[in-house]
């Protein structure tokens, strides 16, 4: 099963995988939203949309409709 940003639990911390980049706002990927990096959910807006996640030592809001284009690989369980 592959696993998506929109699926990350908050606290969960993941290493991005892979995605379209046709479909990934350029200034995620400026700001280090790229294969390899590590990513965490903060937290999640009312309603679930937008995620606001850290990447690369940044604090990011991401819309729900671009996490589920984001495959991730989860690297530690969510201990809340």
């Amino acid at each position: 099963m592959t696993l998506t940003l929109a699926q990350l639990q908050r606290g969960q911390k993941a290493i991005i995988e892979d995605f379209n980049v046709d479909l990934i706002p350029l200034k995620l990927l400026e700001m280090g939203c790229l294969p390899g990096n590590e990513v965490e959910l903060l937290q999640v807006a009312p309603f679930g949309d937008p995620l606001y996640i850290t990447v690369n030592d940044s604090h990011v809001a991401i819309r729900l409709e671009t996490a589920k284009e984001i495959t991730i690989s989860i690297i530690k369980e969510n201990h809340l």
